[in-house]
């Protein structure tokens, strides 16, 4: 059929509602002609009739009908492309396209051509539709099909275009022109040059790509899609539960994680992250921060009513079945992890722009953006959790640097973590600090404890007594579990951070004695030999000179010792320890004697050396390693490792590690 026969008759089907199949050809079709034709007037009027065609946008899904529009022009740039990149021989491309090749309007007025259709029948947010369209297909993956001069025209088509249709956004209460601006920048971003990008009015882009992202229907619903999800999950006969792929609410939770936006959630967030940087005025930033925060308030509210909230993460296999595991409950975690990344992603560009922005960085602006990226960090540590601590760079560098801005304002400081702390880890007098059964509870609470670890320099003796002793304490007193080793640990470090503080000697002197007796019921139960170990480190460093606690209890470093010497020389029964080496308790015990030598002031190192001895020689080969490693590789300053040397030389040292009482003076200088 010819080009105008066959425009003639597209337009007319244009007029109409067709069905699904029938519809999809109009696509296909309309990109077709969109190469075929070789009146330039024709080509505007057939954009302009897509643009604006009943057949195309009477749609329920209409960002998929933006999409594939922006498809018609994308791939009709490819097609001609395609057509112009070959080169015959001069004769055979005039024996096999003489026509064709004098019909064919040049390239850049076909372009011309195609962006006159983006005229007044149709709103600005559709005239990004086929500006981006040609920039993608011309320019995409570095293709250069297009004169330097059209480029930057087709640039600056596309930054106007999208400012005026931010100046008239909302209008439609589907909010489809909010939904295409979002998706025509998201794909087209990267092409803009950086001068034409400064063009873009980011005080109006930010918000409008955070409430698409994550309020909207094409983004994440504001977390709602989580708790009807509850519904779906049913016991089975094996005293399992399930998520049926069939289900309903699985239907809906697949199609959201293929959804145009969210499929491309990463280039949508580092645009959203350079929106931040870019944007003039610091004031659009606290309205963002109190946006993400909302957003993961909702998520974890809606999170605890689903079921899935009540499983420990340890217990999946026990209480899921192999399809939930295997099957449904992935897609979630895929969905729940890319809007976590996504909310840190932009929270990363906060905390620099805070770091770089004189106006954010002052004191009546830095600490309030600092403890509300932590809020929102908190809500979404039901998520990274499972990540681990250390598995996503960004999360570590957001969290730790709000939290260096926060500690830097002790005032702010005290009331973040007042505000954070649980309610059943606070002593009251009817209900005192308790375990939470809930396995969310406890995600919280091991929140809290990581994060009260970084403040407790600039907190108070009286914080540090009165809110996170207390909060510490049900978990330092809990019994031994497999589940809540992590959180033990946790508490366990928030106790020495507390104590090793200079300013808290006095509350140290009446709090250690407890904490000892507690750590050594504890191990290797609900600790493990790491932690036994660090726990000891640290009490000897703060128990010894020139700590202020040692002028105050200058006998508790003596007495640890003390302890510890004599657990280690008459042990019980050896106990396996199966979360890390070393393999048995006596060992452990050993171990941690040998690592506070070298905190130990000289007069007791002299006399601890050879008590240690005795141990490393009845010891296992890895003690004697790390016994010669504290000597021997740099952990003792020069006057302790002088009195090492002359102990190992002269004292007797040698001879008490490697039993070598018996050999002569002669014999003695030889080895």
């Amino acid at each position: 059929m010819p080009a105008d026969r066959l425009l003639a008759s597209l337009l007319r089907s244009f007029q109409n509602v067709h069905p699904p199949p029938e519809s999809s050809r109009l696509f296909s079709t309309s990109a077709t002609l969109l190469t075929t034709l070789t009146n330039p007037l024709n080509t505007t009027l057939l954009t302009s009739q897509i643009l604006t065609a009943t057949a195309l946008w009477d749609h329920p899904d209409g960002l998929r009908v933006c999409l594939r529009v922006l498809g018609i022009f994308q791939s009709a740039s490819l097609a001609i492309l395609e057509d112009d990149e070959p080169t015959p021989p001069p004769g055979r491309q005039q024996q096999s396209q003489p026509s064709r090749q004098r019909r064919r309007p040049d390239r850049t007025e076909w372009v011309k051509a195609v962006v006159k259709g983006a005229d007044d029948r149709s709103p600005r947010w559709k005239h990004l539709l086929p500006i981006a369209g040609l920039l993608l297909g011309f320019e995409g993956q570095d293709r250069g099909g297009l004169p330097e001069a059209v480029r930057r025209d087709l640039e600056g088509a596309l930054v106007m275009a999208a400012n005026l249709a931010m100046e008239n956004v909302g209008r439609r209460e589907d909010g489809l022109d909010r939904f295409c601006i979002a998706l025509v920048l998201n794909y087209a971003f990267e092409l803009l040059s950086d001068w034409r990008r400064g063009d873009l009015q980011y005080e109006k882009l930010l918000p409008l790509l955070v409430e698409v992202a994550l309020f909207s229907t094409e983004g994440y619903q504001s977390g709602y899609f989580l708790a009807p999800i509850d519904a779906d999950i049913v016991a089975t006969k094996g005293k399992q539960f399930t998520w049926s792929d069939k289900s309903t609410t699985f239907f809906l939770l697949h199609r959201l994680s293929t959804r145009p936006l969210i499929a491309s959630m990463g280039p949508l967030s580092r645009l959203l992250a350079h929106c931040v940087s870019s944007t003039p005025s610091p004031t659009p930033l606290h309205a963002l921060i109190d946006r993400i925060s909302q957003f993961a308030r909702t998520l974890t509210t809606q999170w605890r009513q689903n079921k899935l909230s009540e499983i420990d993460p340890s217990d999946d296999a026990i209480f899921l079945d192999e399809q939930a595991r295997k099957f449904t409950i992935p897609v979630l975690w895929q969905v729940l992890r890319s809007a976590m990344f996504a909310c840190v992603v932009v929270l990363r560009a906060v905390v620099g722009r805070v770091l770089l922005d004189r106006a954010l960085a002052a004191d009546g602006s830095a600490p309030v953006l600092a403890a509300k990226v932590l809020h929102a960090l908190r809500n979404l540590y039901f998520i990274s959790s499972r990540l681990g601590p250390n598995a996503f760079s960004t999360y570590t560098f957001v969290s730790l640097t709000a939290t260096d801005i926060l500690a830097t304002y002790p005032t702010h400081a005290e009331s973040f973590i007042t505000s954070i702390r649980p309610h059943h880890l606070t002593t009251t007098a009817s209900n005192p600090p308790h375990i939470p059964a809930h396995p969310l509870d406890r995600c919280l609470d091991l929140y809290f404890l990581n994060t009260a670890e970084h403040f407790t320099l600039v907190l108070s003796q009286q914080v540090c007594e009165d809110t996170l002793l207390p909060a510490v304490r049900p978990y330092l007193e809990g019994k031994g579990n497999g589940r809540l080793v992590e959180i033990f640990e946790a508490a366990h470090s928030v106790f020495l951070a507390v104590v090793a503080v200079p300013g808290n000697a006095d509350l140290a002197g009446r709090v250690i004695p407890e904490y000892v007796e507690r750590v050594f019921k504890d191990f290797p139960g609900s600790l493990s030999p790491r932690q036994f170990r660090l726990a000891f480190k640290t009490l000897l460093s703060i128990t010894t000179p020139p700590s202020p606690l040692s002028l105050t209890h200058p006998a508790l470093s003596s007495i640890l010792l003390e302890l510890l010497y004599h657990r280690a020389l008459h042990p019980q029964e050896p106990t396996p320890i199966t979360t890390d080496q070393p393999t048995n308790k006596q060992t452990t015990l050993t171990l941690t004697l040998v690592d506070t030598l070298p905190f130990l002031p000289i007069p007791m190192l002299e006399e601890w050396l050879d008590l240690t001895a005795e141990l490393v020689a009845a010891g296992e080969t890895e003690v004697r390693e790390r016994f010669w490693e504290v000597l021997s590789s740099g952990e003792m300053d020069v006057e302790r490792a002088g009195v090492c040397v002359v102990w190992w030389g002269t004292r007797g040292g040698r001879e008490k590690v490697l039993g070598l009482g018996g050999v002569d003076q002669s014999e003695r200088v030889r080895l």
